[in-house]
């Protein structure tokens, strides 16, 4: 099974990734981790990236598919994987193409005022990248009850996992998410399109936590047969 995960900054990507992955037990593939792990090695490729982020510039198109195309050709793909945050373009869709053939798309949904909420209250461990959310959304939007439940950490401001700090981000503060929202909207609305009608859509409009709503995901996708 090789999925791709898609949805607007906030909606759960990496969290919907990571437990699917286990569910599957296939590889979840964050092309973020991957240059943090190329750069933590030190090899040539790794050396490149790091030049990139380093001047907060994106990392080019055919360095960022080559490391993708090394990390997929490894053995625990080889019943396939999740992508979460790629593609992020109509030129690496191309390029994806060429690297293996994907079987479905999964597409978060959730309102703009939930978003933004959600981001507001992300957080991140500064050592280890763990995510947690201190927002507890209760409401009604169009009709529709979103009941999201925070995600914190035992102990608040430490990571249940590494201990290390926990931190809000500055490009996850209330001024800068709008924009950031916008920039997705652009960016994702020909992507969207690119696949439609290429590849099946596993729409989910997220309005529950993961302990909930990854179960509708597992659901639809069985109903489709993957392997």
């Amino acid at each position: 099974m090789k999925i791709m995960i898609f949805g607007p900054p906030g909606s759960g990507k990496g969290t919907y990734a990571s437990r699917l992955s286990a569910h599957y037990g296939i590889p979840q593939i964050s092309t973020g981790d991957l240059f943090r792990a190329e750069k933590a090695a030190g090899t040539p490729l790794g050396k490149q990236v790091a030049e990139y982020m380093s001047k907060g510039l994106l990392v080019p198109d055919d360095i960022t598919t080559k490391v993708l195309k090394e990390r997929v050709a490894k053995h625990d793909c080889k019943n396939g994987f999740i992508l979460d945050g790629y593609p992020r373009t109509i030129d690496q869709a191309e390029a994806l193409k060429k690297i293996a053939k994907m079987d479905a798309v999964i597409n978060l949904i959730i309102p703009e005022k939930i978003l933004v909420e959600k981001i507001s209250a992300r957080r991140i461990c500064e050592k280890c990248g763990n995510i947690y959310n201190i927002a507890d959304i209760n409401k009604k939007i169009d009709g529709i009850e979103y009941i999201l439940p925070p995600m914190s950490p035992k102990k608040a401001g430490v990571c249940d996992k590494c201990g290390g700090k926990i931190i809000q981000r500055a490009d996850d503060k209330p001024e800068v998410v709008k924009d950031r929202l916008q920039v997705y909207e652009k960016q994702s609305k020909s992507l969207l399109e690119y696949y439609k009608g290429k590849i099946p859509f596993v729409d989910i409009h997220v309005i529950r936590g993961p302990e909930i709503m990854v179960g509708k995901i597992v659901e639809k996708l069985d109903k489709m047969g993957l392997e």
